[in-house]
């Protein structure tokens, strides 16, 4: 009995010890290591990887399936032709066009250049084979849009460059978009635009498109990958046509886009030099 006792009396002793230490162990229990990529969606890096940038609010996701889409020499094509148009984009860098040729390539639409701001002392020029391309892509049948390549550093900067890009197209038959495409130079040049900041840009294309819808015309903004998702506050452009640059085998920036420019160096009939090549998805 006395023996029965003393253990009896060492275990109540030890309970509330136990029963402490079992509180203080769980209190000290680590904390979940928070989630880096919360709110962030993993999206191809066009170098056949992928990086993880943060979700845009507002903006619908592409839904593309990555079986449709096809090569046929140095076009890609769709599964469903109905869904897809084949264009091109050129300037005064692809030299005189046999846009017949182009055309019998099975080319339907091109974006032709009109206009440059320089990277340097900010002035505005002409392409000089704006009016002939729009002319000869015309005359062969093929449906016809426009861009301007700004270096805007304001909103003012850029209506003045869809100013004269209206100017130069007036009296033409420009049934597709007229594009705002900012790019940063790189490279290793210095340029005026080097340090404008995202919500400064934003502001020079909603400027620009604005002017350009006023008038009658449909706006569109072109940019790459990397301008679409850490530069541009795409949030704010939604209601304008999207023509994103991601060159690969399919469209695999995230979100919809109207235009995708899948090649810069391809080589097609009436051409001789590289061109970019685009297709147009058809709702």
């Amino acid at each position: 009995m006395y023996k029965r006792l003393g253990l009896r009396q060492t275990l109540c002793t030890l309970m509330p010890v136990l029963l402490l230490l079992s509180l203080c162990a769980c209190a000290r229990k680590p904390e979940p290591a928070p989630n880096p990529y919360e709110n962030m969606i993993e999206v191809a890096n066009g170098r056949g990887g992928t990086m993880w940038v943060h979700q845009i609010e507002g903006l619908v996701a592409a839904d593309f399936n990555r079986e449709d889409f096809s090569r046929d020499g140095e076009f890609i094509v769709h599964s469903d032709p109905s869904k897809v148009r084949r264009g091109i984009d050129v300037s005064y860098y692809q030299k005189d066009i046999d846009w017949d040729a182009v055309a019998g390539a099975g080319v339907d639409f091109a974006f032709i250049r009109v206009g440059y701001r320089g990277y340097t002392e900010g002035m505005l020029y002409e392409d000089v084979k704006a009016r002939e391309n729009i002319e000869g892509a015309l005359a062969a049948g093929i449906e016809v849009g426009v861009y301007f390549f700004s270096q805007a550093l304001t909103p003012l900067e850029a209506i003045a460059e869809a100013d004269m890009t209206l100017k130069i197209i007036e009296g033409y038959d420009i049934t597709l978009p007229v594009v705002f495409d900012w790019e940063r130079i790189g490279g290793g040049n210095v340029a005026r635009t080097d340090d404008l900041d995202s919500e400064t840009l934003t502001n020079c294309a909603l400027a620009f498109c604005r002017y350009v819808q006023a008038r009658g015309y449909e706006p569109a903004v072109y940019f790459y990958r990397s301008l679409g998702y850490y530069e541009y506050q795409l949030s704010r452009l939604k209601d304008f046509c999207f023509w994103v640059g991601a060159p690969g085998e399919y469209p695999d920036f995230h979100y919809e886009h109207r235009i995708w420019q899948y090649s810069f160096t391809a080589r097609i009939p009436g051409i001789d030099a590289d061109v970019d090549l685009n297709l147009m998805f058809v709702d």
